[in-house]
């Protein structure tokens, strides 16, 4: 095969993108493309389309289906109305169409399926870095036998993704490879869903400097402002700026690690089965701010992109802290743990903002930072919180329940249903929640190996309807 010129070349026949050769001497990476990343497309919502055949090809949105809910994932089909995770339920619900699924999730269904992808992922490697339930690094050099050519790692990404599709009933996964951490993942990301893209040794930086800044680790909102406001909007322009700028801008370590990632210099390594103690955003401000309104609405970014990681990561925490460095350089910090684990963003930035009123803001403050801690995995309720108010919430738009039925109190938390959630009917069988409300819960008769189910409503106290394990997939 002969690859086309230029920095990417994609082959027609075979769906995968290839990157081409020429050893250029970046520092901090391997010689070989020899880290792969896996990010498992749209997961959540995946795994509810091969659950459920009536959403195939439907608009999927997977969060919180109540008022107060985030969105944690949206399916492809949602993507196109514009609906994204971390977004407010309410307004992927405006902006999706009628029909969409709107999901509580199911923690359990995920879990088995990355157990499935993860255990793949160790065929390959001994070294293998979770970085979420839907995606990790892996060290291939530690693998025994890898062909560590383009077209030995090339095949073997394409290979995993076959193996990937077969093993979880067709949910598909993004392969990036690379010489670091950091080529994989972008990698990862430049040709999904089911993309697979080799970087090249000695390509790093042709592929690196065209993206956005924002494609950089540790490039928010806050420091992506900062840089456009200094003419940086590619990693290109920010390659052309010097150490000492970058540390003014974004203080020592901050801005001494934009100018590694800018010309490609990361030799993280792999590190198998990490565990996340903590999960933390922070910013460092090109000028003291004093005016609480304003660092309120910094906690608040902080604490959704804080929020957005626990989620993906399938954490929640019950330690909520913040972080000031003060004109003076001095460091404080301030925690609260809260009753009950969360990942909610809201909750986060209001307990951070009592812990800054606490704190004050006098003389100025030069580094702002919200963190949470003490870690588990999260239940059912942390990520995907509903209304408590007994109103009607139902998995898709469509039907409406009747105008005139008449409101009834909340049901006790031992019945409640959510939409989206495992069920069986003693006679009816296996399904899932299609809606629940008004004393009623309606249920879908479908499965992974079935074909699009019936629809039957029940009262939400029937004796014959209980909750159950996810389906099984692999089943005969």
């Amino acid at each position: 095969m002969r690859l086309r010129r230029g920095p990417v070349a994609p082959f027609a026949d075979d769906g995968c993108v290839w990157l081409p050769v020429g050893w250029k001497g970046v520092r901090g990476v391997r010689r070989e493309a020899s880290i792969l990343h896996l990010d498992l497309d749209a997961f959540f919502a995946a795994v509810e389309q091969r659950d459920k055949p009536s959403l195939r090809g439907r608009p999927v949105v997977v969060g919180g289906v109540g008022g107060r809910g985030v969105v944690a994932t949206a399916s492809y089909e949602a993507r196109a109305f514009g609906a994204r995770s971390a977004m407010s339920t309410a307004e992927a619900r405006r902006r999706c169409p009628a029909g969409t699924a709107f999901l509580g999730g199911r923690f359990a269904a995920y879990r088995r399926t990355s157990e499935v992808v993860m255990s793949l992922l160790r065929e390959l490697s001994p070294l293998v870095e979770p970085a979420s339930l839907d995606e990790a690094y892996v060290d291939l050099a530690a693998g025994q036998g890898h062909d560590l050519s383009v077209d030995g790692v090339t095949e073997i990404g394409r290979a995993l993704k076959e193996r990937i599709a077969a093993a979880t009933g067709g949910v598909t996964g993004s392969v990036g490879i690379g010489s670091s951490k950091m080529l994989a993942k972008i990698g990862s990301d430049l040709d999904k869903p089911n993309g697979l893209v080799v970087v090249a040794p000695g390509q790093e930086l042709d592929v690196l400097h065209p993206l956005p800044v924002t494609r950089l680790g540790g490039v928010g909102p806050a420091t992506a402002e900062r840089l456009h406001q200094i003419g940086v909007r590619t990693v290109a322009d920010l390659a052309g700026k010097s150490l000492p700028d970058l540390v003014a801008l974004a203080g020592r370590a901050h801005g001494g690690g934009l100018y590694a990632l800018a010309r490609a210099e990361d030799d993280r390594p792999v590190v198998p089965d990490r565990e996340a103690k903590s999960v933390s955003a922070e910013e460092t401000f090109e000028r003291d701010l004093t005016d609480l309104a304003v660092l309120g609405r910094e906690i608040d970014a902080m604490a959704a992109r804080v929020g957005g990681r626990l989620r993906t990561s399938a954490y929640s925490g019950r330690t909520v802290t913040l972080k000031l460095r003060r004109y003076d350089f001095t460091t404080l910090t301030r925690s609260q743990t809260l009753p009950h684990s969360t990942d909610d963003a809201r909750q986060i930035a209001a307990t951070a903002r009592r812990l800054l009123a606490d704190a004050g803001a006098e003389g100025g403050v030069r580094l702002l930072g919200v963190g949470v801690s003490g870690l588990s995995v999260y239940a059912q309720g942390d990520l995907f919180a509903a209304d408590d108010d007994g109103a009607p919430i139902d998995a898709t738009t469509e039907p409406e329940p009747p105008a005139d039925a008449p409101p009834e109190p909340p049901l006790p938390a031992d019945t409640r249903w959510w939409p989206g959630q495992d069920v069986c009917h003693d006679e009816q069988g296996a399904g899932w929640v299609w809606g629940r409300g008004l004393g009623r819960v309606t249920v879908r008769f479908e499965g992974p190996l079935t074909g699009p189910g019936p629809v039957r409503t029940f009262a939400a106290d029937d004796p014959a309807l209980h909750p159950a394990d996810p389906p099984d997939w692999t089943a005969s």
